[in-house]
Formats: C-alpha cells, structure tokens, sequence
C-alpha cells in the first residue's frame, strides 16, 4: 500500500533529519502527512519503513554517537524551567517552576512563580543554594535571556552583566549549552518530565505561591529517598550528604534586584509591569530608580 508515496516519505525523512530532534516529525505525524497526501494503507507500514530508514537500510546510517557523562561532588548542577497548571486559592493559573538538579547525587530543588523574570531567576538561585547548603563549582544552562544576551560560536557566550553579578557574588562558573542539544543537560530534562508526574498530577491545590513552595521542598527532600540511578545501593539522600562537603559556603546572600529607570506621571505614578506605584509629588515629571524583586511579585 505504500507503493508510491515511499519515494515521497524518504523525501521528507531527507530533510527533517537536518532539522533539531524536537521539530522531527514523529512516525505517526509523517503518517498523518501521507493520509493528507491520499495514502489509504496502515500506520504499521509507515512505522516500520521509517524504523529501517533510521536503520540505514536504505543508505542513511546514524551519524552521532554519545559519551555518558559523569560528575564529582561539588562538580555541576542543572538548571531549567518548566510551565505546571496549578489552583492557587481557588483560581486555575499556570505557573513557572525553576528546577535545580545537583549532577553528583541528583539531588533536586524545585520552586514556583507566576512568570519567568531575571528576578525570579536570582531568587530561585538564593533558595536553591539555601537548600542545598552551598554552591557548585559550575552551573549549566540552556540559552534562557535572564543569562544570555548573546550566542556566538560554539560555546563562546556572551552573558547578562546583571546575572554575572549573581555568579561572582557566589563564585560560580556559567555554562551555557549548545542550542537545540538537550543531552547536554539530560538530568534536568528528565527532571522535568517527572516532577510534573510527581508533584503536579493530579492538579496541585495551595492557598498562595507561599504554601506550595513549602510544600515543594519538603517534597523534594522526600524523594531523595530514592535510589541512586548509577548506585543503587545508596539513595539520592546519602549521595548528597557525601557532596555538601564539597560544596561552597553560602557567605551571605545575593541581593536579587532588578533596576529599571522611569519617568514619573504627573499624578505621581511609577508604573513597572503594570503596577502604578505612588511616588512623593517631588518627583513629578522627574526619572526615578526603581528596584523590583521576585518577592514583590509573589505578593501581587
């Protein structure tokens, strides 16, 4: 049944083998492609035809190979986002949830705020550090705006002068990955994936941003109760009490602010993410400073 709209298939398969893993169509997204092309054959005929192709049995071998990544203690830590449905006091909201996974012990620290801000990244940081009780040698990233301003070649970054205050204030190494390469990060892209299973289904109900993020990190120090995925005979609990030792004392917290330059209404109003905010009739007309944290917004 496939008789004609091979040719057609591999066609596609040539071309979206160029393309990032997560824009490749998927065995039965290329079979719903054909559908709209006329093809009346079964989803196994397609499957098994794409299933060979990757195989190399019509000359196009797998090209990428990978090496298991392993860290010491203090090495590395993770770090993503990912958006979770939540009823926060009776109203449906999705949320932002930053995620921090230790490298060494898989150790993992998940916190929640209503958007993705720089501010939001510098107190997840804080909180983060706080849990763990010290900071690594590097922190990896994906390319988020909050710590890249720049991507050039390779793995030459330029990063937000705002966020290396943060990394010199706690003596950590930026890393960013390369684009479109999630492997380079792979503990925290599963981590996402199962602490949505884990934590946010079925629906999470809290009263405020306040309750849930204690209950989230009550709930992350309960799952470290779990084996080790490379020795399973410790749990993630005991691999992390091996790795505090190594990691940096927290001296003394990074103050998390955002500043932004406004210009004040007559009325004497400041206005920043569309909050008006009261200023003295002094600065009427004038350009004020103002300092935004994660914090404030949590109260909003």
């Amino acid at each position: 049944m496939l008789g004609a709209f091979a040719s057609l298939l591999e066609d596609w398969l040539r071309v979206e083998r160029h393309l990032p893993k997560r824009q490749r169509r998927t065995a039965r997204r290329l079979f719903e492609g054909l559908q709209t092309e006329g093809y009346q054959g079964a989803y196994d005929g397609v499957q098994r035809f794409v299933r060979a192709w990757k195989a190399g049995k019509f000359g196009v071998a797998l090209t990428q190979a990978f090496v298991p990544m392993s860290f010491l203690p203090g090495e590395a830590c993770q770090f993503d986002w990912s958006h979770e449905h939540v009823e926060l006091n009776g109203v449906m909201q999705v949320i932002k949830v930053a995620h921090f996974r230790l490298a060494f012990s898989r150790q993992m620290f998940v916190v929640a705020y209503p958007r993705e801000t720089q501010e939001m990244v510098f107190d997840a940081h804080n909180r983060a550090f706080a849990f763990f009780g010290g900071v690594p040698q590097r922190m990896i990233y994906d390319n988020l705006k909050a710590v890249v301003e720049t991507i050039f070649t390779g793995k030459e970054r330029l990063f937000n002068r705002r966020f290396m205050v943060l990394a010199n204030h706690y003596l950590f190494e930026p890393v960013a990955c390369t684009p479109a390469s999630g492997w380079e990060k792979g503990q925290i892209e599963n981590q996402v994936g199962n602490v949505r299973e884990w934590l946010f289904t079925p629906l999470a109900r809290f009263a405020s941003f306040d309750a849930l993020n204690d209950w989230l990190a009550t709930r992350c120090g309960e799952l470290a109760l779990r084996k080790h995925p490379v020795t399973p005979e410790r749990n993630i609990a005991d691999c992390f009490a091996q790795e505090q030792s190594f990691l940096r004392p927290v001296t003394a917290v990074f103050d998390g602010y955002v500043e932004h330059m406004l210009r004040v209404s007559s009325t004497c109003l400041a206005m920043l993410d569309r909050n008006r905010y009261s200023v003295p009739a002094g600065y009427a007309g004038r350009v004020v400073s103002l300092r935004s944290t994660a914090s404030l917004a949590l109260q909003l």
